[in-house]
């Protein structure tokens, strides 16, 4: 009898994790496939295992191709099956073609005479892996958008300055991926929204397209966010904006912009330095009134660099949100008038709202 040995973690069973075992049985007579205990799962993948190891045995045991399950405990690296390998001694050992353990692997064959087969993944639609899919099913259903408020542009890293800061704030009304209320390429961090929902990491996505990382950090954080101007994101301090509820409002401008196209514009980073600071200042203090003078020089530097004036509109501050030269304008008023011309928005914080913890 040829018995072929496989092993992994498969905490979430998927078809190709099917196809690997039909390919591996049909090499020998028996299949034998080891999964690795939960500690050695974290060991490996930095996280709890999705599945109890007894729900991840009798689901592979149940399946035609498999013929013995056995557990892997030990910790060398790359050979959390070597205790169960030499003891059923296997005449086969099937792994997938992107194995990052050959070498390691192919010395414990050459200890039992054992053939090390290399498997190609011929599933007939997309791959993915458990990692993902861990990462789909913990990903967040809806998120806010953001309003940027003082210091746009200086999480940019080529724009970085010490003496800045990034001030934001998560909104509401929600997106998802089936519910999306606002404009897209408007300035509200989207596209960090898109990623986040997408189980991707945002803020490296964001960074390889050469923009900043302010969009997915604060989605992520939700609240009023103040962050220090730097290559990575770093949260200064953070507070419940229920203070600006009923304060805040959108214009649509009428265009799209891509924040890509504007990025190297000549801008006055001394001057957003300075608003930052101010930003900051308001948020410590809650100060709305001073939170629009930082609103305001923003709006200034944006100006200069050449954006069209916005209407008025009876606000105490304006200014375009992210990259401007179109998109969304939030607009901050004493108290938000009725205005067709405009679109409700409110602060937004997952915990106590309602109250200033």
């Amino acid at each position: 009898m040829k018995k072929v040995f496989v092993s992994g973690c498969y905490d979430i069973l998927h078809g190709g994790h099917v196809e690997f075992f039909t390919q591996a049985r049909s090499l020998g007579d028996y299949l034998i496939v080891c999964v690795a205990g939960e500690e050695i799962q974290f060991m490996h993948k930095r996280r709890r295992p999705f599945l109890p190891i007894e729900h991840k045995i009798h689901l592979i045991k149940s399946m035609r191709m498999v013929d013995e399950v056995v557990v892997g405990d030990d910790t060398e690296m790359g050979l959390n099956f070597k205790s169960a390998f030499l003891k059923t001694r296997p005449q086969i050992l099937a792994v997938t073609e992107d194995d990052k353990y050959e070498s390691v692997k192919k010395k414990l064959c050459a200890q039992v005479g054992a053939e090390y087969a290399k498997l190609p993944k011929l599933l007939g639609y997309k791959q993915i892996s458990s990692t993902e899919l861990f990462q789909k099913l913990t990903a967040p259903a809806e998120v806010p958008v953001r309003v940027d408020l003082a210091g746009g542009w200086l999480d940019v890293p080529r724009f970085a300055r010490p003496d800045g800061f990034v001030v934001n704030c998560a909104i509401s009304p929600l997106v998802s991926l089936f519910n999306w209320p606002y404009e897209t390429c408007a300035g509200l961090g989207g596209s960090g929204a898109h990623a986040l929902l997408m189980a991707k990491d945002a803020v490296k996505s964001e960074l390889a397209n050469n923009v900043g990382w302010q969009d997915p950090v604060v989605i992520h954080e939700t609240g009023l966010c103040v962050w220090r101007s730097g290559p990575r994101p770093v949260l200064d301090f953070k507070i419940n904006p229920s203070f600006l509820r009923n304060k805040l409002a959108l214009f649509w401008t009428g265009k799209t912009h891509v924040t890509m196209e504007l990025a190297n514009l000549p801008r006055d980073y001394d001057l957003l330095a300075r608003g930052s600071q101010i930003g900051r200042e308001a948020a410590m203090e809650r100060n709305f009134d001073k939170l629009c003078e930082a609103v305001r020089i923003t709006h200034d530097v944006q100006l200069k660099e050449g954006m069209q004036p916005l209407p008025d509109m009876g606000e105490k501050a304006k200014k375009y949100c992210g990259g401007g030269h179109g998109g969304y304008a939030v607009y901050l008023f004493d108290d938000r008038p009725f205005n067709s011309q405009l679109i409700e928005i409110e602060p937004y914080m997952r915990h106590f709202l309602d109250s200033d913890d």
